[in-house]
């Protein structure tokens, strides 16, 4: 019983390793994608920072210029809620990625755990029971919390995602 405890607990491990390792690779692959948003961004607006110099330049009078400003800032607004809304996609994939494997890791933490509890009770003297019981509700009821909570940031993820869809709904509809 003692050696199958050992194997199941280096296994375990060895899946904990494994999650972190792709966690990083993902981190690292989140990483990349927002500094090619980046790269992107800068280019774009160098190129497009050139284009309104020269159009600036060749303005014949103040009006056109002062229009010139105006037909720029609609476009800008909108590159710029693209630009947020592609970030936020891309932390929001890489925090999904972490919450994925740190559930799966508080899971076998937790079951290693409970396996644990179920075999010092099973050798614990006589009296003791009622402590491990009362340990082993004191377990679920922390899991149970923690299932709550990890719920609750769910569901407050979903709800800042809808927010930020309602208020770019108008915004999108005043161009159409």
């Amino acid at each position: 019983m003692l050696n199958e405890q050992f194997t199941a607990a280096n296994k375990a491990n060895l899946e904990g390793f494994m999650g972190l390792m792709g966690l990083s690779a993902k981190a690292f692959e989140g990483f990349e994608q927002l500094t090619a948003l980046n790269l992107q961004a800068v280019k774009a607006g160098l190129d497009e920072a050139s284009e309104t110099g020269v159009a600036a330049f060749s303005a014949r009078d103040p009006q056109s210029l002062f229009a010139l400003q105006a037909g720029l800032l609609q476009p800008a607004a909108e590159k710029a809620t693209a630009y947020g809304k592609q970030v936020y996609d891309i932390v929001a994939r890489v925090k999904a990625d972490f919450e994925d494997v740190a559930a799966k890791q508080a899971s076998v933490a937790q079951d290693s755990f409970v396996a644990l509890i179920e075999t010092a009770g099973k050798n614990a003297p006589e009296g003791s029971k009622n402590g491990i019981a009362l340990f082993k509700s004191t377990v679920a009821t922390a899991s149970s919390a923690f299932d709550s909570l990890q719920k609750a940031t769910r569901q407050a993820a979903r709800t800042a995602e809808a927010n930020y869809a309602s208020v770019k709904a108008p915004a999108k509809a005043r161009r159409g």
